[in-house]
């Protein structure tokens, strides 16, 4: 039976347990989850956010087992404390500093503890504005490894990003804004080394999203959930297609596998 498999379950944040709408966590999310932790279930964030975005967010009240963030590059326990990192290195590494320091794009640069920007600009506040998220502070580059950068550019200035960061991956999660991460990285390989390290395996597991990067992850889990607002293509690769975030979708799906009960 499927409540006796099901060990983990793995959240996208935004669109999923957070509504674009209201931009809070819906009851029926909240209460389904609680559930889910007195079963036993591990509540799993997987999330391109960084934890200073999750703590800034209305799921910042939410104990969870897990932390795969920043795209896979940045996993972390329940404690917080570092399970899995892989930065971008190399070439690619010193080529996004470059872009950094040129200043011709807006480029944020994300670090384990530090997030920051090389300049503002009418994308930069479109996008991030969109996902309820302060601008990140303008800031230097001073050495640390880099998990992840924002990269604002339109959908038809997209290209210049394979030409810059060949040996990256590039995934658009607004009509300005592009996720950067090592192409060796993504959900999936973050959710991997999860599963490592607390002893399960993909059979075990379920997962929820709505967004282009969520693609791989419903992919490699046993049971892959699309939100009702997920894309068409999101929705083609599930299992299961769920009411939207704001229709208590996340609470439909796990009802209808029998985990609430």
């Amino acid at each position: 039976m499927i409540q006796d498999t099901i060990k983990a379950i793995f959240f996208d944040v935004d669109g999923t347990l957070i509504s674009h709408t209201t931009g809070e966590v819906p009851e029926s999310t909240r209460a389904a989850l609680e559930k889910l932790r007195e079963k036993g279930i591990k509540r799993v964030v997987a999330t391109g956010r960084h934890m200073i975005e999750l703590s800034i967010l209305p799921v910042s009240d939410i104990k969870f087992d897990g932390y795969v963030t920043l795209n896979g590059q940045l996993v972390l326990d329940g404690e917080g404390k570092i399970i899995y990192e892989n930065p971008i290195e190399g070439k690619d590494q010193k080529a996004l500093v470059r872009l950094f320091n040129e200043k011709k794009i807006p480029v944020a640069l994300v670090e384990k503890d530090r997030m920051y920007i090389n300049y503002v600009n009418q994308y930069v506040e479109s996008a991030q504005q969109a996902v309820s998220t302060p601008v990140p502070p303008v800031g230097e580059y001073t050495g640390e490894n880099i998990y992840l950068a924002i990269v604002y550019l339109s959908k038809e200035n997209e290209h210049i990003m394979s030409t810059e960061l060949p040996g990256c991956t590039a995934t658009r999660w607004n009509d300005y804004g592009l996720d950067v991460i090592a192409s060796t990285g993504g959900k999936a390989k973050g959710i991997k080394q999860y599963l490592k390290a607390v002893g399960l395996t993909e059979k075990d597991t379920m997962a929820f999203g709505d967004g282009e990067n969520d693609m791989e992850m419903l992919k490699l889990v046993n049971i892959g959930v699309a939100m009702g607002n997920s894309s068409v293509e999101l929705k083609d690769e599930a299992n299961y297609v769920t009411g939207s975030v704001d229709k208590n979708g996340l609470a439909r799906a796990l009802s209808f596998y029998d985990l609430l009960d």
